[in-house]
Formats: structure tokens, sequence, C-alpha cells
């Protein structure tokens, strides 16, 4: 079925190109007028290259195996290219299909909600219609380029900082000068619920995180602090805080059953339905101590209840005197890697960021976020979410 979709996605998408070629390119009888002098020129006379007088079909081709960088080059070459590259259908049919892939989102790059279940096209909106420039309503309505080139992580690594030659002193002084340890809270079903524990798996890689610290905190046993080495420089700790005690944990993941959260006490259901939690004594001590949080959510298919997920979520948060920013990392987890075997038209084995964003509902926090896909067994996609962190709690650090 994704593969049908996908494929009719497609067609649609070159249906739209090969209009507006025919409209503004027929029988290679473009008529184009100067903005300087008013004349008027003929497409012979444009000479138009061997890419523009390629089929539409193949066109299309060569821009779905494009970079979005090199798309934007490529429509820097012509006018004709301009003016196909900037075609929102196309836009649009590549968010829609790369979205689902992007290993993280946050509150900077996250695409506008409506986007997320919209069609393709839309039953109020005509092939036939797509003139270049015109200015209806639907065509204001979103510019998927730009929501493209916001959201996909390959751009958003460009807009990060390049270390500088003075920062390699700069860094050098700094670690001469004591500074506090920054504290996170982490908790969430991610912890419990899959087969390969993250914390575990975390404790025993050195050469991803050292320990550089044994636990040294309690609280009422449902949690400890052990603290870690980034880049073998920047120290900083997580406070891991458990719904229960471990026998409690195994029993319920062997026997996939629900146990009670010592974290929170349900105080009832808002107006619309939707329960409200109430962090218990000790856990808002430490919301209210620590430089911000990490959630790790079970990211594998059919596992995860958004509403209480959500509630829990904003409970924590709340809970930090009313700072909205201390930034919130939230860990999309499966167990293990996916097949490499798996294609684009398969199902994958994960909720994708995006969506596990949408069903956290994060976009609607006031405090900054981010969602990085990551896998328990290897501790993929682990660092690039620690990176993010520490820079949004006010440590600068430049990857390595």
């Amino acid at each position: 079925m994704a593969g049908k979709t996908q494929q009719l996605s497609e067609s649609l998408v070159i249906r739209s190109l090969r209009r507006f070629r025919y409209r503004y390119l027929p029988n290679s009888g473009l008529v184009v007028k100067s903005e300087s002098t008013s004349v008027e020129e003929t497409a012979d006379e444009l000479q138009p290259g061997f890419l523009d007088s390629l089929p539409v079909d193949v066109q299309f081709l060569i821009m779905a195996y494009l970079s979005p960088a090199d798309i934007c080059h490529l429509g820097a070459t012509s006018w004709y290219w301009r003016a196909i590259v900037r075609d929102r259908l196309l836009w649009k049919y590549f968010l829609l299909r790369d979205m689902p892939y992007w290993p993280s989102i946050d509150h900077l790059s996250m695409p506008q909600l409506e986007l997320l279940d919209a069609p393709l096209i839309n039953a109020d909106e005509s092939l036939d219609d797509r003139e270049e420039g015109e200015d209806n309503e639907t065509e204001s309505r979103f510019d998927y380029m730009s929501e493209y080139l916001k959201a996909c992580p390959s751009c958003r690594q460009r807009w990060l900082p390049s270390r500088p030659a003075y920062q390699v002193v700069a860094s050098f002084l700094q670690s001469l000068v004591p500074s506090a340890e920054p504290r996170y809270a982490m908790f969430g079903p991610g912890m419990e619920q899959l087969d390969i524990s993250l914390v575990t798996r975390l404790m025993h890689a050195p050469d991803v995180l050292p320990v550089s610290g044994t636990p040294h905190r309690q609280i009422n046993g449902i949690g400890s602090g052990i603290s870690y080495l980034f880049n073998n420089q920047h120290k900083f700790n997580i406070l891991t805080l458990y719904s229960t005690n471990r026998a409690e944990r195994e029993r319920a993941r062997v026997t996939q059953q629900s146990i009670g959260n010592k974290l929170f006490t349900l105080e009832g259901t808002d107006d619309s339905g939707r329960p409200i939690y109430i962090p218990a004594p000790q856990v808002q001590q430490v919301c209210q101590v620590v430089d911000g949080f990490i959630y790790v959510a079970n990211a594998e298919p059919g596992k995860g209840e958004g509403e209480s997920e959500m509630a829990q979520i904003q409970a924590v948060l709340s809970s930090a005197r009313g700072s909205t920013s201390r930034p919130l990392l939230v860990l999309s987890c499966v167990s293990r890697e996916e097949p490499e075997a798996v294609s684009r038209d398969a199902a994958r084995c994960r909720t994708p960021c995006v969506y596990m964003a949408k069903r956290l509902g994060l976009p609607k926090l006031a405090n900054p976020w981010m969602v990085q896909d990551t896998i328990a067994e290897s501790l993929s996609g682990l660092l690039d979410g620690i990176s993010w962190l520490l820079r949004c709690s006010g440590f600068k650090h430049f990857g390595s």
C-alpha cells in the first residue's frame, strides 16, 4: 500500500511539472519579457541546455536523488530550473516522503502540524490553476520548500557554529576554571519496557560516554545519579527516575502488564477528559534543581500512551518552578537496529521522530525540546541528543 501511495504521489508531481513545462515551453516557443527593456525574446534565443530538454519524468528522477542543497544549486543554473525547483507540489512530496526518516526534530524545525495529516494535493487545489507566481489562498498557505529546508537534519547541521581558532585557546582556559556540573533528570517508559536497558548500556559503554562518577544520589529507592564525560571534556550528571523498583519493573516487562507509577499521582481529568498528574514530592524537588530533562520514549510499533505521556511530561516541566528555559530531550528509543534490507516502501520498525513529537504534544510546550532517534543496543543517536542538551543548557561546546 505504501508503494502504491508513493507511486501515486510521484505521478501527481510529474503531472504538475509537465503542465508547467507545456505552459511555459510550448514547442520551444517560450516567450519571456525582459524587466529592464520590455523586449520579448523567444525560447530559441535563450538556447535551453541539455537538462532543460530532458523528459519531465527524467528531470523529476534526477531531483529525487539530489540533496536539498544540490536542488537549490540546480535552481541557480537557469530561469527554467529556478521555477521548477520552487514548485510547491514538488517540495510537499519531498516533505511527506522524507519526514518519516529524519533522525531528529526540534522546537525550531518542527513542520506545522497541518502538514502531517494533509494529503499530497487537496481537493480544492487544481493542477490547471498552478500559474507561476499566482497569489491565491492555497499558494500562500504553506511554503513547503521553506518548511523542508527548515526541518531537514542535513540543512539544520549547516546552522551549527564552526569552531574558530580562538576557541581552541578559550576552551583550554575554560577547562582550568571549575564549573558547575549540569544535572538532568531522566524518566519515561522507554527506560523500563525495552528488551535492552538503555541505562545499563549507558553505564557500560566507555567508548560512547565514559562514567566519571559513581552513583551518589538516591530518591526513596527509585533513582540514582551518575556522572558522565562528554567528548572527554564536559562532565554532566544524569539522575534516573524509575516508576518503581527493579523487581516490579522486570516482572511487568516479562508479563507485559502495567504497574503502579510511584513518580506521579493521578489527580483526575481536565475539561477535555485528559489525565492530570501531580509528581511525587521527591520528584518535584528534583525538578526544581536540575538543568533539564531527558524523556525516554518507547518508539517500538504499537507502544506508547499519548495522553498519559503528554500529561506526565507537562507535570514534570510545571514542577520546575515555572522555568520555561530548561530543555527537554526526548530519546525516541528502540531496542535494536532495523534490518539493513528495509526499504523506504516498507513500514519502519519504529515511530518516526516527527510523529513522536506530535504524539507527546511537544509543539505545545514553551520549553525548548528535541526528539532524537536512539537505539539502546548501540546507543546510536545518543551523543547527538546530549550535544543538543548541553548547548541548550548554556554549556557551549563544539563538535569533534
